[in-house]
């Protein structure tokens, strides 16, 4: 794999083998990750799939933001657990299901505000609003 990039939030991926796979190997700043498909899509299941990674940033993201907001105003939640699915509707869009669990001794209303602020983790956000892709061939 390339050396590691100055920028640490860079990602880079590449091809496991010459031939034949669809393993990649995934260098996040210093943690390594593998992604792969599974066997019946051709793939030797080493690893998450890429939507099993992107629905995985969209569920630590919302934990994570819930939780930040939670302990800044003191509110006693033990544990986020978020379960995603992906699938497309009718007009082939992507449709993200996300089912939040709270656990902690919270009131109704702390409960409505968290599933308010679970909208605001910047993966959401990216999601909901879309983004630019800049691809450049680079020798």
């Amino acid at each position: 794999m390339d050396a590691q990039p100055k920028d640490p939030h860079t990602v880079i991926v590449s091809l496991r083998d010459t031939e034949g796979t669809y393993t990649c190997d995934i260098n996040a700043g210093k943690h390594q990750m593998v992604a792969d498909e599974p066997v019946p899509l051709g793939g030797d299941d080493l690893g998450a799939a890429p939507y099993q990674y992107l629905k995985a940033a969209l569920g630590s993201c919302t934990s994570m933001t819930i939780r930040m907001y939670a302990e800044r105003k003191k509110w006693p939640v033990e544990n986020v657990i978020v379960t995603l699915r992906h699938s497309r509707d009718a007009h082939k869009q992507s449709v993200f299901e996300r089912d939040i669990k709270l656990v902690g001794d919270l009131t109704d209303d702390q409960r409505e505000r968290l599933l308010d602020i679970a909208d605001r983790c910047p993966v959401h956000k990216t999601l909901s609003n879309g983004a630019s892709i800049l691809t450049k061939l680079i020798d």
